[in-house]
C-alpha cells in the first residue's frame, strides 16, 4: 500500500520579497551615498564650464591681438575711425586694471550688439609706447586681460587657476596674455629695428 504525498496548496501566499523595513533602510543608503557623491559632481561640472569659458576668452585675445596687429582697432582719433579697445599707456610690468568698461573692447558671441552676457568678454590691453612714440608707428609691449563681462567692478589682475577655482571669480581676467606688437603703418621701421629701438638692444 503506497502512501499518498501531500499536495501543496498553490492558493496559500509565499512570505518571500522585501520587506518595509529593507526597502527604507536602501533608499537610506542610496541617499547617503547622493549626498556624498552630489558635491563631487557638481564641483566637476563647475571646473567644465570654466574650462571652456577660458577656452573662449583665450580666442578673444588671440582675436584682439590679431585685430591690432592687422591695424583694425586704432588709437581714438584716427581716421577712418575704429572700434574702441586700442590699448592704454602703462610702464609698469603689471598694470592696473581697468576702472571701467568704457573704451575696452568687446568680443561679442551673440546677436546682441552690448556686452552682457555670460559669452562674451571685455578685452583690456595696455602698451608700454610712451609719448612721443606713436604706438602704431613704433610698435609695443602689450598686455592683455580677458574679463567676463558680466563681471561686476572692481576688476581685478590676478588671474585664476581652473584646477581649484570651480566656477571662478567673475571678477578676475580669465587669461593673461603678454606680447610685442610690430609697426603697421607704412614707413622704414621694421618690427625688428622696432624692438631693438624700445629695448636698447641689437647692438
Amino acid at each position: 500500500m503506497t502512501e499518498q504525498q501531500p499536495h501543496q496548496n498553490l492558493s496559500q501566499p509565499r512570505d518571500g520579497g522585501y520587506t518595509i523595513i529593507e526597502s527604507l533602510v536602501a533608499m537610506i543608503v542610496v541617499s547617503v551615498l547622493m549626498i556624498a557623491i552630489a558635491p563631487v559632481m557638481a564641483f566637476s561640472v563647475a571646473t567644465r564650464v570654466q574650462a571652456r569659458r577660458m577656452e573662449l576668452a583665450t580666442q578673444a585675445a588671440r582675436a584682439y591681438i590679431d585685430a591690432l596687429r592687422t591695424g583694425a582697432i586704432r588709437p581714438t582719433g584716427s581716421t577712418p575711425a575704429s572700434q574702441p579697445g586700442f590699448p592704454t599707456f602703462n610702464s609698469e610690468l603689471n598694470p592696473p586694471a581697468p576702472q571701467s568698461v568704457t573704451g575696452l573692447y568687446c568680443y561679442n558671441l551673440d546677436e546682441n550688439p552690448v556686452c552682457t552676457g555670460s559669452k562674451e568678454f571685455y578685452v583690456q590691453g595696455v602698451h608700454n609706447a610712451a609719448p612721443p612714440l606713436i604706438p602704431t608707428e613704433a610698435g609695443y609691449s602689450l598686455t592683455v586681460r580677458v574679463y567676463r563681462a558680466d563681471a561686476a567692478l572692481p576688476l581685478q589682475t590676478e588671474q585664476q587657476s581652473v584646477a581649484n577655482s570651480g566656477l571662478g571669480n567673475p571678477n578676475a581676467p580669465l587669461v593673461v596674455m603678454k606680447t610685442e606688437i610690430p609697426p603697421t603703418t607704412k614707413g622704414s621701421t621694421s618690427a625688428y629695428r622696432s624692438l631693438c629701438a624700445r629695448t636698447g638692444g641689437c647692438q
